[in-house]
């Protein structure tokens, strides 16, 4: 087979098909489905995948295949398979589904530039920034005062071209060694005839006598206390001899791990796990909801699964949700599994996600366990995979292809003929109406593994402590227990609920906000640089003294960040001390693991954070969580928002009384009636998803109906309008009559980075066709995206409704 199939790197609708290529005779032995090349495509060289083999082509003249990136495929013939439907599930292109599946590091860095293509003279400018060079960067003309114009003129006359060069970066780490290339007892002559001034080459050559072993150069040379000009002389009479191996990088040292081994399971826990165990040994594609209140000994149940998936040889796939990835849950599965486990999460560098995807892709581990992407893990023969906090809105992809975890797994573990797990101690409304109805299957955990009860929650109503008098962020019950806690050397957990919600700045005389400039937003105060910021398009502004509007000083900031929280905790309680875990203090490499070790260690009494702190936590002597404002969520545009802070509520509780000390909640809100607080405070899933399914039903929500999201956005606004209004009448043409088609209407937020943004939203029951009606109707609009940057989002599961 001579004949190349080729998806080419090139995001667009005109693009998303194969391309034949001829492939050249030096790489007909090697080339496989699966790998990246580098190909002719227009006027530059792009990447692209190869993804089948063929002997004819239905045209005549073909171009050549001009580079293979790889020695061996990145993709698994069931990953390009995979991506295909990945693609058309969430109406995107099959390149962008590609790529979604290779660590960053494989993803081809673009190089440009500019080559002379006359002998003739160029216009002045250009003919000074190529000061007699054949070729020059295309930086080199970014950085200059040269006009586009002139360039395109330039090019277009014959005088320059661009040239596309494909760099796939190596990124494999090569670590320098040193062995004796002599035997030792001829290193012991050279030695006797040595010079004695020469102290360090003899003390380099008394180091192989004794150990001849090779060691790394960085190493020797730290040992012996040498510099490399040392080394050379030896290396040049070739007594020594330097070659490169390579080697991993390895995020986690394995000595940090002790080993343990399976614990007896309860009476519930066996109960759950019988049939998963028979699904894996009779081979049967099944999807369990694993449904366990907090504490109650999920992980358990994954960790003895997996090792049965081990023992029959097969492969395991593990996600967590990022935020949860703490050390604890590394821990866990390395201290059962040792190296056979890989972890993929956004907290490594890229080389050491490519490292682990490697460590898979070679078969060297057999679990991996990490964040949303490690659902594209490259095995071959997976016999299991779990989602462990299934309810996670950050299994949903928020950029192109918008693909949820869950559905991938699915879809994988039907190919594989496997189980997957879905677990969690309050599911999404559709996951548990699935299970309802048996298309899932339902495993319940209704006891915590201590045999201890659920931690006692208490509402304060914020209201009555404002009439009290009390104007402080903590109620008086809060402040009495915090203060019991410290003096028994209790710990403390504090949640500030901070989603949809954030500190602003409001002048008290006009009521004027300070807003972005470039999105309709409010921009946020921060502290720390006495500065406002808007988090969507990082404009930033110094705090105004005077309101911009009427002039009047007193311009205040509202809102409760973790920074004012914790000073206001500082004065509280002077005696204690505290962590805070938030966005700001995060953002070092290796500084979650940080804090929280300082916490494990008891090394402070209170842990203050955001949402971040809810989940997968398991600290013994935390018996008190406070949270602090509980109601934030309850109030954004998002029909999912009491479901969010059902969950939230319920997470945070299981923190505390996880172990033999009782666990105590204290919830501060002003809407102490709402339902999903007051039955997040009973533990009471059952009644809080009969409640909300209500709810849904009445306002054709899921999981009784369907949704897609259509966004449009432009710099012009009528533009926008009238784009998304054309969209939702020719939606009306073809869909059902009871579907429903609302817009169309501006977002939320209606305007992001100077661009203004409309959108409809398809709610349905029955539209088999509704990904083919709205992949026409990209194809309808594709030369105005293209020439006039109008940019149209699909998202057929939208989660963020902002």
């Amino acid at each position: 087979m001579n004949i190349a199939k080729v998806i080419v790197d090139v995001p667009s609708k005109a693009i998303n098909q194969t391309f034949d290529y001829l492939i050249p005779e030096k790489y007909m032995e090697i080339l496989q489905i699966g790998m990246r090349v580098t190909v002719p495509f227009g006027p530059r060289k792009v990447m692209g995948f190869v993804v089948g083999k063929t002997n004819d082509s239905e045209l005549d003249k073909l171009k050549e295949i001009n580079g293979v990136l790889d020695i061996t495929p990145v993709l698994t013939e069931e990953l390009l398979k995979l991506g295909k439907w990945v693609a058309k599930d969430s109406v995107s292109f099959y390149i962008t589904a590609l790529q979604a599946m290779l660590p960053q590091v494989l993803k081809a860095q673009y190089k440009k530039e500019l080559i002379r293509t006359t002998g003739e003279r160029l216009p002045e400018p250009l003919e000074f920034l190529f000061a007699g060079r054949d070729a020059i960067p295309y930086e080199e003309f970014e950085y200059s005062t040269i006009s586009y114009y002139q360039l395109q003129k330039t090019i277009q006359e014959g005088g320059v071209s661009v040239n596309y060069l494909v760099k796939s970066k190596i990124t494999k780490k090569q670590v320098s060694m040193i062995k004796p290339a002599k035997d030792i007892t001829h290193l012991e002559e050279i030695l006797v005839d040595m010079s004695k001034n020469a102290k360090k080459q003899r003390q380099l050559l008394m180091h192989f006598i004794e150990n001849p072993e090779p060691i790394e150069r960085q190493g020797l040379l730290k040992k012996i206390g040498t510099t490399a000009s040392t080394l050379k002389p030896l290396l040049d009479k070739s007594l020594l001899e330097a070659y490169t191996v390579e080697v991993y990088r390895n995020p986690y040292n394995e000595n940090d791990f002790k080993p343990t081994t399976a614990l007896t399971l309860t009476k519930e826990q066996q109960k759950a796990i019988t049939p998963i165990n028979k699904s894996i040994e009779e081979e049967l594609h099944e999807v369990f909801l694993l449904h366990g209140v907090t504490g109650s000994g999920k992980t358990e149940i994954y960790l003895q699964a997996i090792e049965k998936v081990i023992n029959k040889g097969e492969e395991a796939i593990v996600l967590v949700p990022e935020i949860a990835l703490t050390p604890q849950m590394v821990r866990r599965f390395k201290g059962r599994f040792g190296t056979n486990v890989a972890v993929i999460h956004s907290a490594l560098s890229k080389g050491e996600k490519y490292d682990e995807w490697r460590k898979i892709q070679r078969k060297e581990v057999q679990v991996v366990v990490g964040a949303r992407s490690a659902i594209f893990a490259p095995f071959e023969n997976i016999g299991i995979i779990i989602i462990d906090e299934e309810h996670e809105t950050t299994y949903k992809q928020e950029d192109q292809p918008k693909y949820h975890a869950r559905d991938v797994a699915i879809r994988r573990a039907e190919t594989h003929k496997c189980p997957v797990v879905l677990g969690s101690a309050t599911p999404t409304l559709e996951s548990f109406a699935r299970a309802k109805k048996e298309v899932y299957k339902l495993l319940t955990l209704s006891k915590r593994t201590n045999e201890q009860g659920m931690p006692q929650v208490e509402i304060v109503d914020m209201r009555k402590e404002l009439h009290a008098g009390n104007r402080t962020m903590f109620s008086r019950q809060l402040k009495e227990k915090m203060e019991d806690r410290l003096q028994k050397g209790e710990q403390i957990v504090l949640l500030l609920n901070r989603r949809g919600y954030s500190t602003f700045v409001m002048c008290r005389d006009c009521g004027h906000v300070k807003e972005c400039p470039h999105c309709d937003i409010a921009l946020t105060y921060h502290k720390n640089t006495n500065h406002l910021k808007c988090h969507y398009c990082s404009y930033e502004e110094p705090m105004p003294i005077v309101c911009p509007e009427c002039e009047s000083d007193l311009i205040r900031y509202f809102g409760t960040g973790t920074q004012r929280v914790e000073e206001a905790l500082t004065q509280l309680l002077p005696e204690a001390s505290i962590i805070r875990m938030d966005v700001d203090t995060t953002r070092r490499k290796g500084a979650h693991e940080k804090l929280l070790g300082q916490f494990a260690r008891q090394e402070a009494n209170i842990l203050l954070g955001t949402q971040m702190i809810a989940k997968g936590l398991d600290f013994e002597n935390v018996t008190l969580v406070g949270v602090l404002t509980a109601d934030s969520m309850l109030h954004l545009p998002d029909f999912r928002s009491s479901e969010k802070t059902f969950q939230l509520l319920t997470q945070v509780s299981g923190r505390a009384g996880r172990h033999s000390l009782e666990g105590e909640v204290i919830v501060q809100t002003y809407t102490p009636d709402h339902y999903s607080i007051e039955l997040a405070s009973q533990y009471d899933f059952q009644t809080f998803y009969e409640n909300e399914m209500r709810m849904r039903k009445t306002f054709q929500y899921p999981p009784y109906y369907y949704l897609a999201l259509v966004t449009v956005s432009h710099q012009n606004k009528v533009k926008t309008a009238q784009t998304t209004q054309n969209i939702v009448q020719l939606l009306q043409k073809v869909v059902n009559d009871n579907t429903v088609i609302l817009g169309p209407t501006p977002s939320p937020i209606p305007r992001m980075k100077d661009r203004y943004r409309y959108q409809c939203m398809i709610k349905y029951k029955n539209e088999p066709k509704l990904r083919f009606y709205l992949n026409k109707i990209l194809e309808q609009f594709y030369d105005e995206m293209r020439k006039e940057d109008l940019f149209i989002s699909i998202d057929m599961q939208p989660y963020h409704l902002m």
